[in-house]
């Protein structure tokens, strides 16, 4: 069963409104339905801004994204396929990010997760992170009946087949300080067909599937949502709550985010993406 703790009311997290002791084992989930890719990445900075400065707890940001392909920092032009004039024709947005990892596709069907944790609460260690992360994508994959694994020398989450083995699940995350961004994209029904426009991850010899395609049936994000939302707390040692992101974006604009950062030392990022372990 999955099991998920909730507020009774938005309000009930009014109590949270001076600075957050991470002590309390909690991470908030926000659903922010189909974003377009930028305002899903200016969100994150925001977030990461905030939860350095430990004004708010924990948080994944579960989302869709419109039909985008994004370039890692450590990613390879040459792996887009398609021209400028292809990628418009078929109303794909081209953009670079500072993740890690080479070349992905989102789109419709896809549950991208975007955790903001504090690795200092956790465990300092990023390959254990991206771990992390693949358990909580095979752990949702092995709840619908499909066997999912990873594969040595390269990241993501992996489906047996008769044609050899499928990735279902994707990885590209950014570290600064230690707080993390980005995340990891799990295919639900995605159209495949998308990925024909560039060289997945990087990897030439791999092919992509979906959940939908494991199962041969009709998948919805919505089914497998609290899925990778429970397991995630589960692995990560956190109580889920829910939060709208009408009250997120309230939350970032009420606390005090600006003077907390004040004093804090700048550093440079760490990415990490679909490199080898």
């Amino acid at each position: 069963m999955i099991l998920l703790r909730a507020e009774t009311r938005e309000n009930g997290l009014s109590s949270q409104r001076s600075n957050v002791a991470q002590n309390e084992n909690t991470c908030w989930v926000a659903d922010l339905g189909r974003i377009p890719y930028g305002p899903a990445c200016e969100l994150q900075r925001r977030l990461v801004e905030a939860r350095k400065a430990q004004v708010i707890p924990d948080v994944l940001l579960l989302c869709e994204h419109p039909h985008v392909i994004t370039l890692g920092r450590n990613g390879k032009y040459e792996h887009l396929r398609a021209s400028q004039h292809v990628l418009k024709q078929m109303k794909v947005e081209y953009l670079p990010t500072d993740r890690g990892g080479d070349i992905t596709y989102h789109g419709p069907g896809q549950i991208v997760g975007y955790p903001i944790l504090d690795l200092c609460e956790h465990h300092r260690d990023v390959r254990w992170y991206a771990w992390q992360l693949e358990e909580t994508m095979i752990r949702t994959t092995v709840d619908f009946g499909v066997a999912a694994k990873r594969l040595e020398d390269v990241r993501g989450v992996w489906i047996g087949t008769a044609t050899g083995d499928e990735k279902v699940g994707a990885l590209g995350v950014h570290l600064s300080r230690w707080v993390t961004s980005h995340g990891f994209a799990y295919n639900v029904s995605t159209d495949l067909r998308f990925f024909d426009l560039i060289v997945p991850c990087g990897i030439p010899d791999k092919r992509v599937t979906s959940l939908e395609k494991a199962l041969s049936r009709a998948v919805g994000c919505d089914e497998v949502r609290p899925h990778l939302t429970a397991h995630f707390g589960a692995l990560f040692d956190r109580a889920m709550i829910p939060i709208s992101r009408h009250l997120l974006e309230e939350t970032l604009l009420t606390r005090d985010v600006s003077a907390a950062l004040i004093s804090a030392p700048l550093s440079l990022g760490t990415s990490l993406g679909e490199t080898k372990p």
